[in-house]
């Protein structure tokens, strides 16, 4: 099974993430996200964040997780390329990211997210996981 996949959106990019459950296509739309600003390939793990959010259905988690890794993007000056994340029967969600501060001789300098939108976004379970959501670049 792929890990996620992109589809054209006028002045936009959206993607769909998959995985076996719930955390994993949380993560992978973690690597899509930072797949759109860089190459995940040549992020290093070498600092950690931790953060918890709780949400009142799938599809806020997911938004408020995305807008939660473009805040540290943002605030830390940092990309991330490996994503911990366990979400319990309550939609808390714990997760623990890892990457590096951005050095844009090393990075690959892709594409700004601007924001994360709830246009289309939804969260389909299946025999896996389908989450589908569009950036604002």
């Amino acid at each position: 099974m792929k890990k996620f996949e992109y589809f054209e959106v006028t002045a936009d990019i959206g993607f769909r993430a998959y995985g076996k459950n719930l955390n994993e296509a949380f993560e992978n739309a973690g690597l899509a996200i930072f797949n759109i600003i860089s190459d995940t390939e040549d992020i290093d793990s070498k600092n950690e964040i931790s953060f918890e959010i709780t949400s009142e259905d799938n599809v806020s988690l997911l938004y408020d997780y995305l807008e939660e890794l473009l805040f540290y993007h943002e605030v830390e000056f940092m990309l991330f390329g490996e994503f911990h994340v366990e979400i319990d029967e309550n939609l808390h969600l714990k997760a623990t990211i890892k990457g590096e501060t951005i050095d844009w001789d090393k990075h690959e300098r892709k594409t700004e997210i601007k924001a994360i939108t709830f246009h289309e976004m939804h969260v389909k379970k299946s025999d896996h996981v389908e989450l589908q959501a569009i950036v604002d670049l």
